[in-house]
């Protein structure tokens, strides 16, 4: 991945340092705005990053102390560090082994009498199948957090992903297609929940910084409960700003890039390329494939052959509940988990890519097959 960055960016940047107001200011208030109107969401609450947004997320839906969020063990740690931040237990659940996203099946399994809410994952930018799984949680009364990191730009049913969501979650994060360095954006239709979203990234105050610096009067804030430090500059926002105008562009060619990969790939047995859900599209983020028990090569010596050939790839997403850190959580079987952990792999995509870049990487692929 190579972030989509230039001139523009950069004096969208100076700019913001030459005004004199580089924390959390006007243009991060003009970030939000753009971003949500993008996404269809009421509101949209900038924060530090995605994790932060995460958290801050469940904060929002009340999940905290006894209550178990079941939660994709495919997916970045970050996903199931969110409700151990909150005090709750992450329940692993299994995924759709063709598109790597929680399933009403796999969410139904993992349902117990503890259950308070679930973590969506559009995982690498696939939208999930949203109306589905929206249905169950509110069938079963469960608070619906939407792990959209990876999808700004992906779509639903010919609809933004985050249009209808209870709370979701964004990432900024350079290897997401819109970035800010580091930052994450929740967003909301309820007006009074992205306004306690905003009080708890600025330490519980009731009174932003920015509202204190525009008044005519003195303010004197008070702190209603216990907030965190989630704040986004307003370097960061300008360059946000100027990301979102290319939101578009990227994703088109993303887009293009993946139905070459799909078109050069087919051919290769045992090799599964990722595509597009029959009731959506992905923005590819990450364009990963499969191998499946015919493929001459394991996962880690193509990965190795690739590098040697000059090709950044890397694993498949990981497993959180392999991972040293959730050793002690006890996790039913999760075979598609474990096997697109296990024998997936990411391939280069990004802004710029040219043919003869992609050939190389299909070239270490299709040679692959002779073992």
């Amino acid at each position: 991945m190579v972030p989509w960055l230039g001139e523009e960016e950069a004096a969208a940047a100076a700019e913001a340092v030459r005004s004199g107001w580089v924390a959390q200011g006007p243009r991060v208030t003009e970030f939000e705005r753009a971003f949500a109107a993008e996404v269809g969401a009421a509101h949209g609450v900038a924060v530090s990053s995605g994790t932060a947004a995460l958290h801050l997320g469940l904060v929002a839906l009340g999940i905290g102390a006894a209550d178990e969020v079941v939660v994709p063990s495919l997916s970045f740690i970050a996903t199931a560090n969110a409700a151990r931040y909150v005090g709750a237990t992450p329940v692993f659940a299994d995924v759709d082994p063709a598109i790597g996203n929680l399933t009403t099946a796999t969410i139904e399994a993992a349902l117990t009498s503890q259950t308070r809410a679930v973590i969506l994952v559009h995982q690498g930018g696939v939208p999930a199948d949203l109306d589905a799984i929206r249905a169950l949680c509110e069938h079963h009364g469960l608070a619906l957090l939407e792990d959209a990191a990876c999808a700004a730009g992906a779509r639903y049913r010919g609809r933004p992903v985050g249009v209808g969501a209870q709370v979701a979650a964004w990432s900024f994060h350079p290897r997401k297609l819109l970035t800010t360095g580091e930052g994450g954006m929740v967003t909301t239709d309820d007006a009074e929940r992205a306004a306690r979203m905003r009080r708890l990234r600025e330490h519980g105050m009731n009174v932003s910084a920015a509202e204190r610096h525009a008044s005519a009067k003195p303010v004197l804030e008070a702190y209603l409960e216990t907030g965190f430090n989630y704040r986004m500059t307003d370097i960061q926002a300008a360059v946000g700003l100027v990301q979102l105008r290319k939101l578009a562009a990227t994703v088109a060619e993303r887009r293009e890039l993946a139905a070459r990969y799909q078109r050069e790939l087919a051919a290769i047995p045992g090799l599964i390329s990722i595509s597009d859900p029959e009731y959506g599209e992905t923005n590819y983020q990450s364009f990963w494939v499969r191998l499946d028990d015919t493929f001459p090569v394991a996962r880690d010596e193509l990965l190795l052959r690739l590098s040697e050939a000059g090709v950044s790839a890397r694993r498949g997403i990981m497993a959180a509940h392999l991972e040293p850190a959730y050793a002690d959580v006890s996790t039913p079987s999760l075979p598609a988990t474990e096997a697109l952990s296990l024998n997936s792999l990411i391939l280069p995509v990004f802004h710029g890519m040219t043919e003869a870049q992609q050939d190389r990487v299909v070239a270490v692929l299709k040679a692959a097959i002779h073992g």
